[in-house]
């Protein structure tokens, strides 16, 4: 069998593939990229994060959530609504973004080799398809295959009542109640979703709190709003046991307590997508969270094999995937481009409502005893959060007492994940909070909100309320 030689090889066509293979053919690199999937995108497009996003939009749109907010009415959920309906601008998207990826590898001229890449030695993989098996040289190679949802034992996913978050969105109708197993992000955005559109929702979780990640007062404005909605929290519980019936599923808690639902979404954490890539063959062993351990340049433990994206564990973000992509890349063919992923990166968490965060908390400054001060802006003093129905949100700055330079940014509110890039320009340049009252915002914009947290942040440093300028 012919063995074709690729100046790179890329495993896995999301985010972190499509970036650093677009990346070494901008420099003249041949490039293959293998892609066992019958789309390209990996979960972020197909399952995970466009499709999760959009369906927010949905909800938001179906639930009249942002119109209740604008015009103080019961406006109930659209009638007969189908699964169809609700699934519709999701899949337009999706296969927008599926389409995009394709253009952008034609485009570079990166051959998309469809089929199961296996390793027989650090430089061969060979593809298996219902068109038979190729075999293919890298002299670099970066496997960038994802991950997918942990699925406990004993849990009956065979049951179509029964979803992790990969299989949710093949659900066939909305259901009337719905238990989400873990409040973690993925847990939270999509029960946060149903809950906007009308289900009875519960969120189990082993732990106290939701997103514990968060500030802490940042988290509890998320478990009060979507409290208000409706929605049911289970903390320090523990699943024991599922039972599934005709009609419903149980589910048994070790605490005694039970609870019976129509759907069931199982968002207990994910692990490294690695089956099937006979990594022993390459000289790579997965670490004991499962994932494969690369250094700062993302190389793993063989020189000339690079590892990126979800399949390497913590952030597991799609920002963060395709930069890693791009920075591996120029480290193996010695780029002097792109050398490094910043040290700031945003969280953005897409619950009903929104939240994004950079930098330090309240609690890590108490852990690492920085001596800090508070500045908030809420929307409701601000005209556009007025204006958007909006008037829950909080815009949250963190500073040091001592020099007043900004230190953490947390946002929870309409438009959250586009105004904490501003926070982190700042957080970044290692400026001051002055930074945000010096510079001349729109009117009326949710922006303005950071200059009137600087303000309220000067006031408390100052032990008094400071006139807004």
């Amino acid at each position: 069998m012919t063995l074709e030689t690729f100046d790179l090889i890329v495993i896995g066509c999301g985010p972190a593939g499509e970036k650093a293979g677009a990346q070494a053919a901008y420099f003249g690199k041949r490039v293959a990229i293998i892609e066992r999937a019958p789309y390209v995108g990996g979960s972020t497009v197909n399952s995970g994060t466009v499709p999760s996003k959009t369906l927010r939009e949905s909800a938001l749109y179906f639930s009249g959530l942002k119109q209740r907010g604008l015009y103080g009415i019961d406006y109930s959920l659209k009638e007969n609504l189908t699964i169809q309906d609700f699934m519709h601008h999701e899949q337009d998207v999706v296969q927008m973004e599926r389409q995009r990826m394709l253009n952008n590898l034609a485009l570079h001229h990166i051959e998309l080799v469809h089929g199961q890449a296996c390793f027989e030695d650090a430089h061969t993989v060979s593809i298996c398809d219902r068109n038979g098996e190729r075999r293919l040289h890298g002299d670099v190679i970066l496997i960038a295959t994802g991950s997918k949802p942990h699925r406990p034992p004993g849990i009956p996913f065979d049951d179509s009542r029964v979803f992790d978050s990969d299989t949710f969105l093949q659900m066939t109708r909305i259901p009337a109640s719905l238990a989400v197993i873990g409040a973690g992000v993925i847990g939270c955005e999509y029960a946060s979703i149903f809950i906007a559109l009308g289900v009875q929702v519960a969120l189990v979780d082993g732990r106290d709190r939701l997103l514990p990640f968060l500030d802490a007062e940042i988290s509890e404005r998320l478990r009060q709003r979507l409290a208000a909605l409706g929605m049911q929290f289970w903390f320090n519980e523990r699943l024991a046991n599922v039972q599934s019936t005709p009609s419903a599923v149980d589910l048994a808690m070790q605490s005694g307590r039970t609870l019976q639902v129509e759907t069931v979404l199982f968002a207990a954490g994910r692990r490294a997508a690695v089956d099937g890539l006979l990594l022993e063959k390459a000289g790579l062993a997965v670490n004991e969270r499962g994932y494969i351990s690369v250094d700062e340049n993302y190389r793993t433990a063989v020189p000339h094999i690079y590892a990126a994206g979800d399949v390497i564990g913590f952030p597991a973000l799609a920002s963060t995937s395709m930069e890693q992509g791009r920075v591996a890349i120029c480290h193996a063919f010695g780029f002097n481009y792109k050398q490094r992923v910043a040290s700031m990166l945003p969280m953005g968490v897409y619950t009903i409502p929104e939240i994004s965060a950079i930098g330090e908390t309240e609690e890590s400054c108490r852990e690492k005893k920085i001596d800090y001060c508070v500045g908030r802006a809420f929307y409701a003093n601000n005209v556009r959060g007025h204006i958007t129905g909006d008037t829950a949100g909080l815009v949250k700055l963190i500073f040091a007492r001592s020099d007043k330079k900004l230190l953490g940014v947390s946002i929870i509110g309409e438009n959250a994940t586009e105004l904490i890039h501003i926070g982190m320009l700042v957080l970044d340049n290692q400026r001051t909070i002055d930074e945000f009252i010096e510079q001349v915002f729109n009117y009326p914009t949710l922006s303005e909100a950071y200059k009137y947290a600087a303000y309220d942040g000067l006031g408390n440093l100052a032990g008094h309320k400071l006139r807004e300028g």
